[in-house]
């Protein structure tokens, strides 16, 4: 989705960190603005990252990598300060929460890049808050939408559906229905993690939960590697030097500062508020994709873009003023 990463976010990494010991009830307003500007900034440049990953590295290989790296560095660290050593339960628990955000959510966005632009991608994962509304309903105990969420449901589809045009062929504007329909796929994986990490009662502080899901995501994804050829498909010789770049990038801001500060919000802050992110990414996507990578910015790029964020400002809305 994940998904998928400023010296502006750099101070979002003590707010993750600091949890450890014990979490607080009611984090500073400071640290809420910085891990929200964190988020908004680092994910909407991690599209661009991946896009220039993929081009020389294998998908799921390049994804493994950055998790296990990631989620072992976080691990060391809170161990050095005094971590207890985490428990069965919270092990298999962070593990599902990590497959299906970093395998299933991440991992499909991954190699679904290999075919769609950076851009375009942010653009389809902004309907990430459709697939979380559903996945609440869905959930055991969960309410049913409201009409006018109902209504903002299907305007992000169609904002989809125009902006994938499968009706169209790759020469006229269309989109690699393949890699569309990754990247839905990894939405609605992003929107069951997210929601069922709510729910889940392990135990683990915001920042072990990060590290374990970081190691338990990883651990899947270099089993999807094997399976899907990479380590076969990889060579040092072959990957180009801003490929290394792009993976330390994801090591180190996307994933360390980035995913840690998301786990950290969704403990702290309402889902709806932390869905705001995907207002913000595409917006960072695009404009990097087009002044770094050159993607195109076409009409019906930016008509399908108003509509996806429509419906998630709509849908954003309707959920804060439920909760109120």
């Amino acid at each position: 989705m994940s998904s998928a990463e400023s010296s502006s976010a750099g101070p979002a990494v003590p707010a993750a960190l600091a949890a450890e010991p014990v979490a607080p009830a009611a984090p500073a307003r400071s640290a809420l603005i910085l891990a929200f500007t964190a988020i908004y900034l680092i994910w909407g440049s991690t599209y661009l990252a991946i896009r220039v990953g993929v081009a020389t590295l294998p998908p799921f290989l390049m994804a493994g990598v950055r998790f296990l790296i990631a989620g072992a560095l976080l691990f060391t660290y809170l161990k050095l300060r005094g971590a207890a050593w985490p428990t069965r339960t919270q092990w298999r628990a962070n593990t599902i929460i990590g497959t299906f955000l970093l395998l299933g959510g991440n991992g499909t966005v991954v190699w679904a890049e290999q075919f769609v632009p950076s851009g375009i991608t942010a653009l389809l994962i902004g309907i990430g808050p459709l697939f979380i509304v559903l996945t609440e309903w869905a959930w055991p105990g969960g309410s049913r939408p409201s009409a006018i969420t109902m209504g903002a449901l299907l305007l992000g589809f169609v904002g989809v559906a125009w902006l994938a045009a499968p009706w169209e062929s790759s020469a006229h504007g269309a989109l690699h229905l393949g890699g569309v329909l990754a990247i839905l796929v990894g939405c609605l994986c992003w929107g069951i993690g997210s929601i069922y990490s709510r729910h889940a009662k392990h135990g683990a502080t915001p920042a072990m939960a990060s590290a374990l899901q970081m190691l338990g995501g990883s651990a899947m994804l270099l089993l999807t590697a094997a399976w899907h050829g990479d380590f076969a498909a990889f060579s040092f010789a072959r990957v180009e030097p801003r490929a290394w770049f792009a993976l330390f990038y994801l090591i180190g801001v996307g994933s360390l500062i980035g995913f840690s500060t998301f786990v950290w919000l969704m403990k702290h802050a309402p889902p709806a508020r932390v869905a705001t992110y995907a207002y913000v990414n595409p917006i960072v996507a695009v404009f990097l994709g087009w002044l770094l990578l050159g993607e195109p910015i076409t009409s019906r790029t930016l008509v399908a873009s108003a509509i996806i964020v429509a419906a998630v400002a709509i849908i954003t809305a309707q959920k804060a003023h439920a909760r109120k």
